[in-house]
């Protein structure tokens, strides 16, 4: 019977247990969005995860919301990953870079000067986003993309995908939660077309489908996962019938051979949103959400989730795996260290001790 810590295979990856660090936004980049050193030793020392999913990285300039959240469109950019997979491959470690295009959810002053703001439809996002000097700040108005822009952005999915490769990273995931670009072109008040990626639950899931796709066909799909939150409010979102959506569009992509699901599981009224995935995704899937060791075991066990992804407990605790292993307490992290906005701030990053299990 499979367990917390044995092995998986997911798509194309071997991974030495089913722990898998989830992406966690920590504003650490340096300039023009470089990945540093010390996301580099950060990366590191959660190498013990059977899978480290980064934090939403953006495929473009503008795809970037928030402040200092790095790239992986420039060749800076590429190189500093590229000592990022370096370090956790040199530690026994996988790595996968999440891929976040924030489309309506930017604030001006966190971007670059001609980044434009875009998305399905041109309408704000209602929930203000902390800007440079971590004061909430009001999003911009997007414009909404023409039908000749859309298959470029997905071409800039594709062109991150290449670049994640090219750094050595192993994988790269899809965020399609939290109200950023592919969640605001799958949800009903988001998404007011009236054209082929508009309207219907099946041409509302068009942009997230042809994505997904276009990013198996160019580094293999066993190398290309997605990340789902049905039935969330986050960043403005209110689907009319999410059930139906999510339905829809993992049915769309049963067949094509993707590596995974990550489910950030959030309840919902009238459906369970794992049992919403098991009943219409026949691939491997990732359970997230407020789970303890205990309840990522049952889970596992019984065959409802393949792999359990943890985010808060892996922030103060490098050594995870290992305290969960042994039933170790978890340390705690300091909240006020989240997000610090300097990218040679090690406080609240790399400073929790390992090994202490």
């Amino acid at each position: 019977m499979a367990d917390l810590f044995s092995p998986l295979r997911l798509g194309d990856i071997d991974l030495a247990n089913r722990v898998i660090m989830a992406p966690m936004t920590r504003d650490r980049a340096g300039p023009d969005d470089v990945p540093t050193a010390l996301m580099a030793e950060y990366y590191r020392q959660r190498a013990s995860a059977g899978l480290i999913v980064t934090e939403g990285t953006q495929p473009s300039p503008d795809g970037k919301g928030y402040w200092r959240t790095p790239g992986i469109h420039s060749p800076a950019q590429i190189a500093g990953w590229t000592q990022v997979a370096q370090a956790v491959h040199d530690a026994g470690g996988r790595i996968a870079v999440q891929l976040m295009h924030v489309g309506r959810v930017a604030v001006r002053a966190n971007r670059a000067a001609d980044a434009q703001t875009l998305a399905p439809s041109a309408i704000a996002c209602p929930d203000p986003i902390p800007g440079p000097d971590g004061v909430p700040a009001a999003c911009e108005m997007p414009r909404a993309l023409t039908d000749a822009e859309i298959p470029l952005v997905i071409a800039e999915f594709v062109a991150a995908a290449h670049n994640a490769r090219k750094a050595g990273i192993d994988a790269v995931e899809l965020h399609c939660a939290s109200g950023y670009l592919p969640m605001q072109f799958l949800s009903s008040n988001t998404n007011l077309r009236d054209d082929a990626w508009g309207g219907p639950a099946e041409r509302r899931i068009r942009f997230v489908v042809e994505t997904l796709t276009a990013m198996a066909d160019a580094i293999g799909p066993g190398r290309v996962g997605f990340r789902i939150c049905p039935g969330v409010a986050f960043n403005g979102m209110a689907d009319a019938d999410p059930a139906q959506t999510y339905a829809a569009l993992l049915r769309a992509l049963d067949g094509l051979g993707l590596a995974w699901c990550h489910l950030i599981h959030v309840p919902n009224t009238g459906f369970d949103a794992l049992e919403l995935v098991r009943a219409n995704w026949s691939g491997a899937v990732i359970e997230n959400g407020g789970l303890t060791g205990d309840k990522a075991q049952g889970l596992i066990a019984t065959g409802k989730a393949d792999a359990a992804s943890f985010g808060y407990a892996y922030i103060a605790n490098p050594d995870l795996v290992a305290r969960l292993r042994n039933g170790s307490p978890l340390a705690k992290a300091d909240r006020t260290t989240f997000y610090t906005g300097h990218g040679d701030d090690a406080r609240g990053y790399t400073d929790y001790p390992e090994g202490t299990a």
